[in-house]
């Protein structure tokens, strides 16, 4: 067990990091939807789809930036000053290296979506990796060290000065410009706060050695990393090439669908990776630790995605006005998919804190071909069988997840069906009693506010008459009572 990890500091770490993660990330989903209602009002589809177009190989570059190295970081029993120096002169040669490249690759990429507008665009676009290189170090140091509270800092302030200039250029005109810089200034003042958090300093004493052990475990994340984000990020790519007229309704409805997923995809990702690989020496331990954390993001996951489903239309009438109709029918089945994507997080982090990288590799290659293979089999369809057919299939993959978790740690499916079941019926209970008993409300403003309050108090209600632990530690957290495990 690594030194001032023992049982009860671990638990305290690990129930401060998740709530401080659950609420700093329902902080910056506020904050960016606030910013991103005032900017749909301001811009239109044909704003956004031009970004949407590049999103996939902005993610691809970002895989590539990060090398897995954060993870690696984490995993190691102890990290010296060389590996974080390896690390941050390794990304700034890739940062310049990538966006060389991609520079000269912009004509190619407007060529294939037949927009020659990408061209500029692009190249000013992928300015954000250049800048991103530069924070990738510090922010490992904070990951490994689960400075939840610190990153979290890191992220408000990104998001509160990104937004305020991309709502200033959207004023002044700027469009698709606009966005492209709103997310420039993300990345420098995310790169910049983390750094202030961070004590460690690059020094010009370079030695790449440590890169050669580090690779040996960040390989196979890498590889499984520019996967997961093609996979993210598939759907704006083949729309741009079949349905470019349709990519700016998608991008908004994913936004949207992010800003619910990361209230606690995110709190879970802050803290499970570095959490598990502390008690991985320890397998029953570590069941434990799992099965804590699986049961307190299925609290949150199924009613928060599922209700968000249940209001889609009514909030995206209301927020950004009918003008983005089409994306809140895209927005409500992708919600469904979105109640199960912190379990399948949880899955993934339990494997890489083993050190099942090629586990995770594999799985996650398999499932982007097969998913790349029917999106392309069902285009011809449309949008709205493609979205269908995505969810389906990745909620179905689940259960691959699940199947190697088992062999890890003994988390047999009468285990998983008891720690997530329980939320996930009684959500869909809520949210179907909560439909019908607004069915009656035709003001959308009015449906919006009824849905949210009754669901909400449903939910909490049936948690207090059943007593749940969950709802217990959030409510203790929140009036500072003490919280034991």
């Amino acid at each position: 067990m690594t030194k001032g990890y023992n049982t009860h500091n671990l638990k305290h770490t690990v129930a401060k990091g998740m709530l401080w993660g659950g609420v700093s990330n329902t902080v910056c989903q506020l904050l960016s939807l606030l910013f991103g209602i005032y900017l749909a009002r301001i811009l239109g589809p044909e704003d956004y789809g031009p970004i949407g177009m590049l999103a996939i190989f902005t993610a691809i570059a970002g895989s590539l930036q990060d090398s897995g190295f954060v993870a690696a970081i984490a995993n190691r029993k102890t990290v010296t000053h060389d590996d974080y120096n390896a690390v941050f002169w390794f990304n700034i040669i890739i940062s310049l290296l990538m966006y060389a490249g991609l520079y000269f690759c912009a004509p190619l990429i407007a060529e294939f979506f037949n927009q020659s507008i990408l061209i500029d665009l692009s190249r000013y676009n992928f300015l954000g990796f250049v800048v991103a290189g530069f924070g990738i170090a510090p922010s490992a140091y904070l990951f490994r060290e689960l400075k939840v509270k610190q990153k979290s800092i890191s992220l408000i302030l990104a998001i509160t000065i990104s937004g305020i200039t991309g709502i200033i250029l959207a004023l002044n005109g700027y469009s698709y410009w606009g966005i492209a810089t709103q997310s420039i200034v993300y990345v420098l003042v995310r790169s910049v706060v983390c750094w202030y958090f961070t004590p460690w300093r690059p020094s010009f004493k370079i030695n790449f050695a440590p890169l050669k052990y580090l690779f040996a475990f960040s390989y196979r994340l890498l590889i499984t990393n520019l996967f997961q984000r093609f996979n993210w990020n598939i759907f704006s790519f083949i729309l741009g090439k079949y349905y470019p007229h349709d990519v700016g309704n998608y991008v908004k409805s994913a936004e949207w669908f992010n800003m619910g997923g990361e209230v606690v995809n995110g709190m879970v990702n802050a803290v499970a990776q570095p959490a598990l690989a502390k008690v991985v020496d320890d397998s029953e331990r570590q069941l434990r630790v799992f099965r804590k954390m699986l049961r307190f993001a299925a609290f949150v996951a199924f009613p928060l995605m599922l209700g968000l489903s249940l209001v889609s239309k009514e909030l995206i009438v209301v927020v950004i006005t009918d003008k983005w109709i089409e994306s809140a029918q895209m927005l409500q089945i992708l919600a469904i998919w979105g109640a199960f994507m912190p379990l399948q997080s949880m899955f993934t982090n339990l494997l890489v804190s083993r050190g099942k990288a090629a586990v995770f590799m594999w799985c996650t290659i398999i499932q982007g071909v097969l998913t790349l293979a029917l999106l392309l089999a069902l285009h011809s369809y449309g949008i709205k069988y493609m979205i269908i057919a995505y969810c389906i299939f990745n909620a179905l993959w689940l259960f691959v997840w699940h199947h190697f978790t088992e062999k890890e740690i003994g988390l047999n499916l009468k285990m998983f069906f008891i720690d997530t079941l329980p939320y996930l019926f009684t959500s869909i209970a809520v949210m179907t009693a909560t439909h019908h008993l607004t069915r009656f409300i035709d003001n959308n403003g009015t449906l919006l506010i009824s849905r949210v309050v009754i669901a909400a108090m449903l939910y909490i209600g049936v948690a207090f008459v059943a007593r749940s632990k969950e709802l217990e530690e959030i409510t203790n957290f929140i009036f500072k009572r003490k919280n034991r495990w």
